[in-house]
């Protein structure tokens, strides 16, 4: 006995296996949804940080030293008066912003940088707006088990590994000279703990940086998974598209102008252009060996008959003054069909003074 089994096609068609549509990438951005990785930036503003810290350190250890020895020496023995702490409060706050300003500035050109690498320039209030189905509690514990939320969880997992494993193997090759810091002055001391500093810092900012960029490529690809589509979505959308009204506009702009882009190559091919001589100018050619009659390869009034007449001299197309042919080409005839069969004897004898001119027979 066999069996037969009816499969239902529509079963399938709902699968998201087409990639997004330019228009639902563009939507998605207007929402703010977009490809980013918050560890890049946060990497990069703490490699930088400490790689500033390293390329200044010379100038903010010569304020600092200068900023204690002031209070020392000069600050100890002042009379404490309002106008007095007003006065050294406003001294050592523009000395404090000095010395940070150069790090500061490099560190938030960096967050930017770093932003606009990932998703360019981008300004909506869409996640500023007010949400209350953010408020369901339902939704949120859901969210909270959700295969997202253990991504972020193994994430920090790895982060937090990496980061302690970069701190262990760092002090654990600097142990002989941790162990020796009892022996040394204050001043090789405090170097030390810097440098030591500074290395820590900066091998965890690289690891961060590099779990960063991996990151960046998984959100990259689920992104991409959430943007894409059935065929069925595709379908709606551009029936959506074929009913808007500035959509279609486009359409008709873009073919507009992609018609004229190809007349306007026609141009150079012509034998004659016929014009008003201002306000019409007609192109027309003929090949009596595939030919019937002449045919008209460009026309055009005002703006366009003026473009056409500077290709046809550009192009050594000779141009012929006609006012009455001119109008009567125009509003008679098309672009790539024959001229009317009562126009003939006047394109005719035009046809035949511009062969005349350049001594050759058709």
């Amino acid at each position: 006995m066999q069996f037969r089994y009816a499969l239902d096609l529509q079963l399938f068609a709902d699968d998201k296996t087409e990639k997004a549509t330019p228009k639902k990438r563009q939507d998605a951005r207007k929402k703010g949804q977009v490809a980013k990785s918050m560890d890049i930036s946060g990497a990069m503003i703490l490699l930088t940080s400490f790689l500033c810290l390293m390329a200044f350190g010379g100038f903010l250890k010569t304020r600092i030293i200068a900023l204690y020895t002031d209070v020392f020496i000069n600050r100890l023995t002042m009379d404490v008066t309002k106008e007095n702490v007003m006065t050294l409060l406003g001294d050592y706050g523009v000395q404090i912003l000095l010395m940070l300003a150069p790090v500061f500035v490099v560190v938030i050109i960096v967050g930017l940088v770093a932003n606009y690498a990932q998703i360019g320039f981008m300004l909506n209030g869409e996640g500023l707006k007010m949400k209350f189905n953010k408020l369901d509690p339902i939704k949120g514990f859901k969210n909270i088990f959700s295969m997202k939320s253990f991504v972020e969880f193994l994430k920090s997992i790895l982060k937090l590994t990496v980061i302690c494993y970069l701190v262990y193997t760092t002090i654990w090759g600097a142990r002989g000279d941790i162990a020796k810091l009892g022996q040394l002055p204050v001043e090789d001391t405090f170097s030390f703990a810097v440098k030591l500093t500074l290395e820590l810092g900066i091998k965890t900012a690289v690891g961060l940086f590099v779990l960063a960029i991996l990151d960046f490529i998984y959100q990259k690809y689920e992104h991409e998974k959430s943007l894409k589509m059935s065929k069925q979505d595709i379908k709606d959308e551009y029936k959506k598209m074929e009913g808007d009204p500035q959509i279609k506009g486009k359409i008709r702009e873009r073919q507009r102008h992609m018609a004229m882009q190809r007349m306007m190559q026609e141009v150079p091919k012509a034998d004659v252009i016929i014009t008003n001589p201002t306000h019409f100018a007609v192109a027309l050619k003929y090949d009596g060996t595939q030919m019937e009659a002449p045919q008209v390869v460009a026309k055009g009034q005002d703006f366009v008959a003026l473009r056409i007449r500077e290709i046809a001299k550009d192009n050594g197309v000779t141009i012929m003054e006609n006012k009455p042919l001119a109008r009567a080409l125009f509003q008679r005839s098309e672009i790539g069909d024959s001229i009317p069969a009562d126009l003939f004897q006047a394109v005719a004898e035009v046809l035949a003074y511009v062969y005349k001119l350049k001594g050759k027979v058709k």
